[in-house]
């Protein structure tokens, strides 16, 4: 017998989302099991779902949004649902991001949440949040939805040389992510510059930081801690790190020349080292 749980609905995203479609599978006139295999599932995460024990994903959405022709109910809600997964810390920042009209952002330590392949971002939240893993990635690949809209924003993404080295998971992860990167050079809306380390000393030195430029609302920027994000409108901090970011373009290679080095590293580094010819280190 499936595991009845009373949920107050006002009582999270979750909560909200697990008695809704249990209303709605109800009105259907069909159990877990039934739901289930329509949807390609097993009735226990069906229950699991509507008990608020697990975290729906967008396509579980959707396909019981078409079983049960609720016109996309749930697709709505679980975008709620999904932020409400993030950081509590991390929330301001996501709202401000999905509204943004242009994004700038200088990364020193990892990819930028926006352009990380699934497993990418497994690897790297995985290192400290191993008990959410699965909520955790799910919400941050539905950020990544803003770049599919109809009017996504301009993002313009400066890497620090050093992350295209540091390996992340394994050989094959590193390699699938680089190699996701290369896919952005002929899109529109999305440039990718890499940051040398011929460079030398730069002012994105003090880390990473991204500027949100709004239309009609004053620009923003976001920089963050360990377990913490700061978020600042003040004209002077804006007009000082919008110049550095400017410096950092000009230092960086061309997004022609960062695609180049990119494929480089991926195969260098990151390549099939079975090949013949290849030096094997015992």
């Amino acid at each position: 017998m499936a595991n009845i749980r009373d949920l107050d609905p006002h009582a999270s995203a979750l909560d909200c989302y697990g008695a809704e479609l249990r209303r709605l599978r109800e009105a259907a006139g069909l159990n877990q099991k039934q739901l289930g295999s329509i949807i390609f599932c097993t009735a226990s995460l069906v229950g699991r779902i509507e008990t608020a024990r697990k975290v729906p994903t967008r396509a579980f959405s959707e396909r019981a949004d078409a079983a049960l022709g609720t016109e996309g109910t749930l697709s709505r809600l679980v975008g709620l649902v999904l932020r409400s997964q993030l950081p509590s810390w991390f929330r301001p920042y996501a709202e401000m991001e999905a509204r943004a009209a242009y994004i700038s952002t200088y990364q020193a330590q990892a990819v930028y949440g926006l352009l990380q392949t699934e497993e990418y971002a497994r690897t790297l939240l995985s290192v400290d949040n191993p008990d959410r893993v699965d909520e955790l990635v799910s919400a941050r690949m539905d950020r990544q939805r803003i770049l599919r809209r109809e009017n996504p924003p301009a993002l313009w993404v400066v890497l620090d040389e050093a992350l295209l080295h540091r390996e992340v998971g394994d050989r094959n992860i590193m390699r699938n992510q680089l190699a996701h990167l290369l896919t952005f050079l002929e899109q529109q809306w999305v440039q990718v510059q890499v940051l040398p380390f011929s460079t030398g000393q730069h002012t994105g030195m003090m880390g990473s930081f991204t500027l949100l430029r709004f239309d009609g609302d004053p620009d923003v920027l976001y920089s963050e801690s360990y377990d913490s994000g700061h978020m600042t409108a003040n004209s002077q901090v804006i007009r000082k790190r919008s110049v550095g970011y400017a410096r950092l373009q000009a230092a960086a290679l061309s997004p022609e020349g960062s695609a180049a080095l990119i494929a480089r590293v991926m195969e260098d580094r990151y390549g099939d080292q079975s090949e013949p010819g290849r030096r094997t280190v015992a």
